[in-house]
């Protein structure tokens, strides 16, 4: 299969869809996006946990919105009940490492138990044909190596975060053989990705943003791991991987899929974060710095990447953007912003130059 192949718009024209964790920062994105495909777009989530949001700025009139904790079974229930989706993208998590270790019991109650009441919602709900399990590249056990991780690999995790991830996984993977088999009417795969940047992102205590909102106040931002290595990438490249693999889900050879999948970028791009802040701070000029904060800090893995050639071969799927190029995009989308730029516009035009790359 030659790639990259884009999204197919007549697809998603009209098919109704339901993403939990729809507001925020990937849930933002994701929304704006299918409903550019013309997809009936139904979201269930907490409130934003930022101010601004993207989703408050840019994709809330986008979607159908229930609001709503993915640890209550009945509201998930309900939420599919009434949005009778055909495919389900699950994001809603406890996304942070440093938090996990502040909230472990909330961490492990959101993206372990909160997988299995969606699964669980799904299993009743027979209009649903795809199911998207949105995890994280951290669900390796991550044993500090130089080779990039495959599907194949263990599941493991050294911090709550990672941990429950790798849980999710599993608990992934024995809802599909206990309820979603070959034959079934639906087909669940996992999708692992990490270390997404890109416009919009308010969150706390993630690398982009911190140094955004350190740059916007004249301060140097303080870098924890200034050695540690990331697979880099922009926010629409793992979102197009998410939305072929549910089209391919859907087809009548869609079993084949079921399984999960990496979506990172090339060896070249996998930097350390001190490579990240200097070329941002070259980007945004004047005397932006960065300084590195005094320890001791909880455990965070020093090296990490994933090994995405199946989804190259099987779904069609390549990164578009080079690590350069990533990070001029997120640059560029913010300094916008701070000009006045409306951030649905933004969005959308990086979402049309980002296919205007593919086939």
């Amino acid at each position: 299969m030659e790639g990259p192949v884009n999204p197919d718009p007549g697809f998603w024209a009209g098919r109704s869809v339901l993403i939990t964790g729809h507001t925020g920062f990937k849930g933002s994105w994701l929304t704006l996006w299918l409903s550019r495909l013309g997809a009936k777009v139904h979201g269930f989530a907490l409130q934003p946990d930022t101010d601004p949001s993207l989703f408050h700025l840019a994709a809330d009139r986008h979607a159908v919105t229930r609001l709503g904790d993915v640890r209550d079974l009945d509201a998930l229930r309900a939420c599919l009940d009434e949005s009778r989706p055909e495919i389900v993208f699950h994001m809603a998590a406890q996304s942070l490492v440093r938090a996990s270790y502040d909230d472990p019991v909330g961490t492990y109650a959101t993206n372990v138990m909160g997988t299995v009441n969606l699964l669980e919602a799904v299993r009743r709900t027979d209009s649903v044909t795809a199911v998207i399990v949105v995890t994280s590249d951290k669900c390796y056990e991550n044993r500090e190596w130089l080779y990039a991780y495959r599907e194949t690999d263990p599941m493991g995790g050294h911090d709550p975060y990672s941990s429950s991830k790798g849980c999710a996984e599993l608990v992934t993977a024995a809802y599909r053989s206990a309820f979603f088999p070959a034959q079934a009417r639906c087909r669940v795969a996992s999708a692992r990705a990490g270390n997404v940047v890109g416009g919009g992102d308010w969150s706390a205590d993630r690398l982009v943003p911190d140094i955004v909102r350190a740059f916007g106040a004249g301060r140097a931002v303080p870098i924890r791991n200034p050695h540690a290595v990331r697979p880099w990438q922009y926010v629409l490249e793992p979102l197009c991987g998410y939305i072929r693999l549910a089209e391919q889900l859907a087809s009548s050879d869609g079993a084949a899929y079921a399984e999960g999948w990496n979506f990172g970028p090339a060896d070249e791009d996998c930097r350390a974060v001190a490579y990240i802040v200097a070329r941002l701070a070259a980007g945004w000029g004047g005397d932006a710095t960065w300084t590195a904060s005094p320890g001791p800090h909880p455990h965070e893995a020093s090296f990490l990447k994933v090994d995405a050639s199946k989804a190259r071969a099987r779904l069609g799927w390549e990164r578009r953007l080079r690590l350069d190029d990533t990070l001029d995009w997120t640059m560029a989308w913010y300094r916008a912003r701070l000009d006045g730029r409306d951030a649905t516009r933004l969005c959308l035009e990086q979402i049309e130059r980002y296919e205007s790359l593919g086939a």
